[in-house]
């Protein structure tokens, strides 16, 4: 098991899975696992009555099958890199800062998605975000094209 971690976010964009790439090009590079987390909100759950069945329908389940999802793409490019998975709760740059600290990640990688504005200029708003409170580096990835 590698005693090194790297945390990435994806929310199922093609910008967030260009992010996870570089995230899972750099664990590999150094001998890290990668932990891909999906942020949700838990406002954002219903309850779905099928006959006698009642299923809650979360958020929760879809960040944790878009974390699913990455991780079985990671794996076909890179095989033999340890990838875990976990949903997060609250907004994408705090569930990234927040499983970082609980997964004693050394590295978070980021996209520069949305660069716009005096404050985006430099990062995106997640990227910035992270940035201010991870406890640990930060990387970010560039994305996509500037216009």
């Amino acid at each position: 098991m590698a005693d090194k971690t790297i945390v990435t976010g994806v929310d199922g964009s093609d910008t967030a899975m260009a992010a996870a790439e570089r995230a899972a090009m750099l664990a590999q590079a150094l001998g890290a696992r990668l932990h891909v987390v999906s942020a949700f909100g838990k406002f954002e759950s219903e309850t779905v009555q099928i006959g006698s069945d009642t299923l809650i329908l979360s958020s929760e389940r879809d960040a944790e099958e878009v974390a699913a999802k990455a991780a079985t793409t990671l794996r076909l490019t890179h095989p033999g890199l340890e990838i875990t998975t976990a949903a997060a709760d609250g907004k994408p740059g705090e569930a990234l800062v927040t499983a970082a600290g609980q997964v004693g990640a050394e590295l978070i990688v980021v996209g520069n998605k949305r660069v716009q504005g005096i404050a985006g200029r430099v990062l995106g708003s997640i990227a910035r975000d992270v940035a201010a409170h991870a406890s640990c580096d930060v990387y970010v990835a560039h994305t996509h094209e500037r216009k």
